[in-house]
């Protein structure tokens, strides 16, 4: 059974194995990341990966869900939000991945 603190630990975790690897879910990027060139765009998708600066102001809640970054003086967030698996609704329980698609979007930070 599904405890709460099971419930906090695999969210973390499951979060960080999507954003390291993009399988398990769907990743986007806004109009502002995709006018960007592609060597941009590969240094973006790299310090997501790569995010690992977790703390009590970017992540009260313990999810691994929500990052900003600076590139060249440029600065960009990404997120990750739990959809139902129609898509249309929010995940009843974001710890469950039978019942939940992960979405990863990736966007400069005045787009926010």
């Amino acid at each position: 059974m599904m405890t709460l603190e099971n419930s906090s630990q695999a969210i973390p975790e499951l979060n960080d194995k999507f954003r390291k690897t993009f399988i398990g879910g769907q990743v986007l990027v806004t109009a502002g990341v995709q006018a960007l060139s592609a060597e941009q765009q590969q240094a973006i998708f790299q310090a997501v990966q790569g995010f690992d600066v977790f703390t009590e102001d970017n992540d009260p809640y313990g999810e691994h869900d929500f990052g900003a970054f600076s590139i060249a003086g440029q600065r960009f967030n990404w997120k990750i939000d739990y959809y139902d698996p129609s898509m249309q609704w929010r995940s009843e329980d974001p710890a469950d991945p039978q019942q939940t698609r992960r979405v990863l979007t990736i966007l400069l930070a005045e787009e926010y």
